[in-house]
């Protein structure tokens, strides 16, 4: 497939701590457990959402499907022009000049072809990706802040701010959880 990497997840994921970090402040009553004085923080795993949430695994399958018929198209493309090769590579010492010439000048501008086609491809594969992402971005967000809403927490941080924390305060199940929950039913961000 025509697949980005690096920088579409490193983005994926600085804007999601964003998001969380600018979001509204959270003003639920903190449980009967906490103090009023102890905030009470969680961290959610951004990363392992990406990988794991519905939407994002839905969303992969689909820019798979929809672009297929451009990978089967780029896939018969570059056997075409390894034929071209290998024919002049076998024939073209029996070859005329001219024709050994007319057939080097169609390997390049197959090439050149080849070369566009999979660059415009990948170019909206990437766009498309990216869409997806921040449409489900968005979802995690606000699905993270009515977790947090909730259940009473004051601050929800993103994996990659975080230098430690303990299992207890790890709500990436939890909203993973209600991301599968809304899958279920349906909702589309």
């Amino acid at each position: 497939m025509i697949h980005s990497s690096g920088s579409s997840g490193r983005y994926a994921r600085c804007a999601l701590i964003a998001a969380l970090a600018l979001s509204a402040p959270i003003r639920a009553q903190p449980p009967a457990a906490t103090s009023a004085t102890t905030p009470r923080i969680g961290y959610i795993d951004v990363k392992r959402l990406i990988d794991t949430a519905p939407q994002f695994v839905d969303a992969r399958a689909r820019l798979d499907r929809e672009f297929a018929k451009q990978d089967a198209a780029i896939k018969a493309d570059d056997a075409k022009l390894a034929a071209l090769r290998q024919r002049y590579e076998r024939d073209s010492a029996i070859m005329t000049r001219e024709n050994a010439e007319a057939l080097k000048r169609e390997i390049e501008a197959t090439e050149r072809d080849n070369k566009r086609r999979r660059e415009e491809a990948r170019a909206e594969y990437n766009n498309r990706g990216n869409e997806e992402v921040s449409r489900n971005l968005r979802l995690i967000n606000d699905t993270a802040i009515e977790y947090a809403r909730t259940q009473g927490y004051d601050m929800i941080v993103g994996s990659q701010a975080v230098l430690y924390a303990s299992a207890r305060m790890d709500i990436t199940d939890a909203v993973l959880q209600r991301l599968k929950e809304l899958n279920a039913d349906g909702a589309r961000p």
